[in-house]
């Protein structure tokens, strides 16, 4: 999704109402940080907007990394974010052939998660398209994709073969890379 090194566009500061907005937007779509948000937004810290390339929008506070959101999209934590909370959104496991395609941009690859070295949820925790998941890898301790599903985690079983997500923010990308401060 950002595989350039981008640079920050103008940044603003959100309205207190449309933080509040934002915020419950985040825990509706993310459960998971409900015992964290007052740590991860806290009510009365300044949430800034920094426009981003591709019509997306990165969310800070203090100059730390939040999420970004694309359009009206769902909010996509960030690594940051993730690295400090990595129990909060659902988590898929990349084999280790598939690490340094995802660390260059390419598309996740079903046959990456499929693999012995891949791990995907059981049917009774099945994730469906367009949910937003971070992606570890074999033998790492760090999450380091997140993104939407285009597949889901049952089809990848059966098929074992597709495009499992398009875009995504990775390690190394241009907005784990940008400097806010």
């Amino acid at each position: 999704m950002f595989k350039k090194d981008i640079s920050p566009g103008a940044k603003s500061k959100v309205k207190s109402s449309v933080q509040r907005g934002l915020r419950q937007k985040f825990l509706e779509t993310y459960p998971g940080f409900e015992p964290y948000i007052d740590e991860v937004i806290p009510k009365k810290a300044q949430l800034d907007a920094i426009k981003l390339p591709d019509r997306a929008t990165l969310y800070a506070i203090d100059n730390i990394p939040l999420f970004f959101q694309r359009f009206d999209d769902p909010p996509i934590p960030h690594l940051r974010l993730l690295h400090a909370y990595p129990d909060t959104v659902p988590t898929i496991q990349i084999d280790r052939g598939a690490i340094r395609f995802v660390l260059s941009g390419a598309a996740l690859m079903a046959p990456g998660l499929t693999s012995a070295g891949g791990r995907l949820p059981d049917k009774e925790h099945a994730l469906q398209v367009g949910d937003v998941v971070a992606v570890k890898a074999e033998g790492k301790e760090e999450i380091c994709l997140v993104g939407p599903l285009t597949m889901g985690t049952e089809e990848m079983k059966e098929k074992g073969k597709g495009v499992a997500m398009e875009q995504g923010h990775y390690l190394g990308d241009g907005l784990w890379k940008m400097h806010l401060s």
